[in-house]
């Protein structure tokens, strides 16, 4: 089989169900980005220690399997014939991987820049690649119909990946940089306890994802320069509200 086919010679791809669309089209933005995350991920697994970070490797490729899932539903118009491949759990799926790494690395109060180890930092961009993703399922779930849980596990992946980065940062024994300006952004109180800094479904990389695991529902951080407090979710790792 050649790799090439000249099909989309003339700025137009297939989708799913046979239909044509042109590549800047929003559903082919979506799956691509989706595709781009993955590529991505794949990278920050070849960076990571074959003996330390058995399991986290074992983890992303797990997720690679899922993105998959994901960039096929999203590339599916309404109508097409195609059965969903992303199960409704799949956000709840990730959670308990969110918990467990979280753990392996110190709570901050404020928010954090992206960098450190060579694996984290590459995980830090996955996640924010990732997020990108996300805000462009959602521009196609403005104007399209969309599989819903394709878009929650694209969410739910960033608080994973970052709560990653952070883990191998922690077995690095790299500290977190603390990002200067950033004063106090997480409270307590309602149940909640001072979250990591820098992702979760605030758009802030792990506000969420760390809260999650201390038994809160939320934990908007308001981003820098604002009032801690609940936000929108502004779909950007490590400066959401």
């Amino acid at each position: 089989m050649r790799i090439y086919t000249r099909g989309g010679d003339r700025g137009q791809t297939s989708v799913i169900g046979g239909g044509r669309r042109y590549k800047d089209d929003v559903r082919v933005e979506a799956y691509g980005a989706v595709d781009e995350a993955g590529a991505f991920i794949g990278l920050a697994a070849s960076y990571l220690d074959a003996s330390r970070d058995v399991d986290i490797i074992k983890v992303l490729e797990e997720v690679q399997q899922r993105l998959w899932d994901a960039g096929a539903d999203l590339a599916a118009p309404e109508g097409a014939d195609f059965t969903w491949r992303t199960p409704e759990d799949a956000a709840a799926q990730l959670e308990p991987w969110i918990d467990r790494y979280q753990a392996e690395a110190d709570q901050v109060e404020q928010f954090i820049l992206r960098g450190g180890a060579t694996a984290a930092a590459a995980l830090h961009v996955a996640c924010s690649v990732v997020r990108r993703a996300e805000r462009r399922a959602v521009a196609l779930m403005r104007v399209e119909s969309v599989h819903p849980p394709a878009v929650r596990f694209l969410n739910r992946l960033s608080d994973l990946l970052f709560v990653l980065a952070r883990a191998v940062n922690a077995r690095a024994n790299q500290p977190d940089v603390v990002y200067a300006r950033s004063g106090p952004v997480f409270r307590t109180g309602r149940g909640r306890q001072p979250a990591a800094a820098g992702a979760g479904d605030n758009g802030d990389g792990g506000a969420k994802s760390a809260d999650r695991a201390n038994g809160a529902a939320d934990a908007d951080s308001g981003g820098p320069g604002k009032a801690p407090g609940p936000g929108p979710d502004t779909g950007v790792c490590g400066a959401g509200a």
